[in-house]
């Protein structure tokens, strides 16, 4: 199997990569990119003001116990607002299989309203190599349960965070 850098998940609209893709200004201009989403905390040149990008970060690292749902509802606008202006979209993690893969999943469910399984099913078309941890895959269903609004107040998300901190409690990592 060979592991590309990025894959197109909408044709010429949004892609789904990893650092290296993010990094390659070879890449980036070949598909006229104009807007990078980054679920990690590695640095890339497109966060530099004269790098002409429009750029998000999302620091969360690719563990389970990481709380991605509470950014979902930005990156879902984020990725929808660059889309709606004729931007072309890069969203991207260290390895582009478990981070940006949950993003792009996260935005494709919120648009087309479909489910998780739907939405992973159609990256995975173009991707194959994605395989969002467990904890991810938890939270895209819990997103779609939110009604693609995540927030403290929600129950939902209330009670998914209150039972992840005392999982983290417990295991001595909070």
């Amino acid at each position: 199997m060979v592991w590309r850098n990025l894959d197109a998940v909408i044709e010429n609209r949004l892609y789904l990569g990893n650092i290296q893709a993010a990094r390659s200004t070879r890449s980036l201009t070949e598909r006229r990119i104009t807007h990078i989403l980054s679920v990690c905390t590695d640095q890339i040149p497109a966060e530099l003001p004269e790098s002409g990008m429009t750029h998000l970060r999302i620091p969360v690292e690719d563990v389970d116990y990481a709380d991605l749902l509470i950014h979902l509802p930005r990156a879902c606008q984020f990725i929808d607002e660059a889309l709606r202006n004729g931007g072309v979209v890069l969203v991207h993690c260290v390895q582009g299989i478990s981070r940006s893969a949950a993003v792009a999943a996260a935005y494709i469910m919120w648009s087309r309203r479909v489910t998780p399984t739907q939405a992973l099913e159609r990256i995975r078309a173009v991707r194959d190599q994605i395989w969002p941890n467990a904890g991810f895959q938890e939270q895209l269903v819990l997103f779609e349960l939110c009604q693609y609004y995540p927030h403290p107040s929600n129950g939902f998300y209330a009670n998914w965070r209150a039972q992840l901190n005392r999982r983290l409690q417990a295991a001595g990592l909070r």
